[in-house]
């Protein structure tokens, strides 16, 4: 028998006489867990919904997809809330910037159809612009990739 083999015949014998208490208590803490990755999900939904507006907004007027400035401040926010609520602040920052990238990413394409004129990819939900075209404003429905997130901090 190997090592690995050892282990896994180890840690199956070792559920099964996991005290009946102790797997409630892990059973109640995943469904804490899962209920909150729940959360997390419709939040960052509720929250490319606006960012999509901002971009339709931008679009609009011309302005940039990112926003260097407001980056810099929103990352030195969320670094603070952070910290105060005892998170890694790296960690947050990180977290951020990916959402960041995602987001110009989104901006961008928005502009892109307003300027052409076309609709956003097959599949994705219609939002109509300024000038009566259909851009996305899908949240998750990605193509391609983001990028460095390490060092995407635009918005």
């Amino acid at each position: 028998m190997t090592t690995s083999d050892t282990n896994e015949a180890n840690s199956g014998a070792a559920a099964d006489e996991v005290d009946a208490e102790v797997r409630a208590e892990l059973t109640r803490l995943r469904d804490s867990i899962d209920n909150i990755d729940a959360a997390v999900v419709h939040m960052l939904a509720e929250r490319f919904k606006c960012t999509q507006r901002v971009g339709h907004l931008k679009a609009a007027h011309q302005l940039p997809a990112a926003d260097p400035a407001r980056e810099a401040q929103q990352i030195n926010r969320l670094r603070g809330l952070a910290e105060s609520a005892k998170l890694d602040p790296a960690f947050a920052e990180k977290l951020l910037n990916f959402i960041i990238a995602e987001v110009i990413r989104h901006h961008e394409r928005i502009a892109d159809d307003a300027l052409n004129g076309t609709a956003g990819p097959a599949g994705s939900h219609g939002t109509p612009h300024s000038n009566g075209t259909t851009g996305t404003t899908g949240g998750n429905g990605t193509t391609g990739t983001t990028g460095d997130v390490a060092g995407a901090g635009r918005r």
